[in-house]
């Protein structure tokens, strides 16, 4: 990074002059003109060098910020980084349900009181940035990251996804993802996704548009090709949709890594960061402007939105400043907890004897069988880039002996459909847990295809041990 000759605080100053009445356009500009050249280029990616970033991530993903353009010469904080959807991925945070079970809550108010709890425990552990409004629409079950999105519905995508954002604001930016037509794992990095305008705006782009009225701050595009273009250098997409049609004003970053494949085309279709480190802008830019293939004025562009952006959030957000104490506070387990409960769809209830089964009776139940390989599984979610490693996980074996403590469990935990038989026939009630695991479903991350030119042209030069 650019080494300041000296440190001021004009960020500050300039958020505070945002917060009493003054003009953000005007003090971004005004900002954006104290930046040297080399430090408007610093803001348009990540902070780290690729390679060690590379592996500090395979060490651990997202462990601490991912700061992508922090210039301390000007105390601008830059963009600070912490992945979801399900809670904050930094350290040992609360795990909240799947973004998938609290779409079944259809309780949007629950769903903001999660993203107040996830912006506290981020902002706690130094991270500004939330890129866990994840509202992708699934077109087929069999999506690996489906368990990351609310459901199907465009509709439900959207007003879930605004009111996350809603929750997070006092004390972070939201960043919605995957923008555009991102339901594909494996093939992510190569197929082109091919949609009509009736199909984009009615059934693929409406929840994305939600997010935007409700004051969304960063967009990160998908892997995947739309109409023939990457998403992350789809002007399309960026500038014609999403600023002129929808008028969103704040950021747009790409996935990370494999986000973009021109860094040039990139910048000029609108793509304000490269995520998460200095990758391919960081080598090419500098000879893209030599030669003319960008812009000074684009490069203004981006940097001028990317300062916007931080500024009004610095000018808006809560005084109060979450201490450590807050993350896997009580009061978040609890309404992890609460959330759970709520996400559940109780399709029969059929009598017994005459009674229905539920609610159980404690005192009436000498014996449960419990069935199924997840019955004493931590199984919170996914382990990708959505993985909380929250350092407590009830699973349902706990669940069941902490509600029917008087009762000796029969736990069959293989795939065995005998023992399952017995065991139910010894015990007075039997519960068969099932459902997948981050095996079964989950974000795919493999070398698949690595040997391809194409991705391979990606990755900036590795240097010499």
């Amino acid at each position: 990074m650019p080494t300041p000759a000296t440190q001021t605080e004009t960020f500050n100053e300039a958020a505070a002059r945002v917060r009493n009445g003054g003009h953000l356009s005007e003090e971004a500009d005004q900002l954006l003109g104290q930046l040297t050249q080399d430090e408007k280029l610093w803001l348009l990616d990540g902070d780290a060098e690729f390679w060690s970033g590379m592996a500090e991530m395979s060490a651990g993903y997202n462990r601490r910020p991912i700061v992508m353009g922090e210039i301390a010469r000007l105390g601008i904080p830059g963009l600070r980084f912490s992945d979801g959807p399900r809670g904050v991925v930094m350290g040992e945070s609360t795990a909240f349900p799947v973004s998938m079970a609290r779409g079944a809550t259809w309780d949007p108010e629950l769903e903001e009181e999660i993203g107040t709890a996830i912006g506290r425990e981020m902002r706690a552990q130094g991270a500004n940035f939330f890129g866990g409004v994840c509202i992708n629409l699934p077109r087929h079950p069999a999506w690996g990251r489906a368990q990351e999105t609310y459901g199907e519905d465009p509709y439900l995508l959207g007003e879930f996804g605004a009111a996350l954002v809603r929750g997070i604001h006092p004390n972070a930016m939201a960043i919605a993802k995957h923008y555009a037509l991102n339901s594909m794992e494996n093939a992510r990095f190569k197929v082109d996704v091919k949609a009509d305008d009736a199909t984009l705006h009615e059934v693929f782009l409406p929840h994305f548009r939600r997010v935007v009225e409700e004051g969304v701050d960063g967009i990160m595009t998908s892997y995947n090709s739309v109409n023939g273009e990457w998403a992350g250098q789809n002007e399309t997409l960026m500038e014609d949709i999403l600023r002129r049609q929808w008028g969103f004003e704040g950021v747009t970053l790409s996935d990370f890594v494999f986000g973009l494949r021109d860094a040039a085309l990139s910048l000029q279709a609108g793509l304000d960061v490269e995520a998460p480190m200095r990758q391919q802008r960081a080598h090419r830019l500098p000879a893209d402007l030599e030669s003319g293939r960008v812009t000074w004025d684009q490069v203004d562009r981006a940097a001028r939105r990317i300062l916007r952006t931080q500024l009004a959030h610095y000018a808006a957000r809560n005084t109060e400043e979450p201490g450590l104490d807050v993350i896997l506070s009580e009061e978040h387990r609890a309404l992890a907890r609460k959330v759970a409960a709520t996400s559940m769809v109780l399709l029969k209830n059929e009598p017994v004897d005459g009674t229905p089964l539920l609610p159980l009776k404690a005192d009436e139940i000498a014996s449960v069988a419990l069935i199924g390989r997840l019955t004493n599984l931590p199984n919170t979610g996914d382990q990708g880039s959505s993985n909380v490693r929250s350092p407590e996980v009830v699973t349902a074996l706990d669940g069941i002996r902490t509600a029917l403590p008087a009762a000796s469990i029969l736990s069959v935990l293989d795939d065995d459909a005998d023992a399952a038989a017995a065991a139910a026939a010894q015990a007075d009630i039997a519960v068969v847990v099932v459902g997948y695991t981050a095996q079964d479903e989950g974000e795919f991350i493999g070398s698949e295809g690595m040997s391809d030119p194409a991705i391979l042209a990606v990755f900036p030069p590795c240097p010499r041990v």
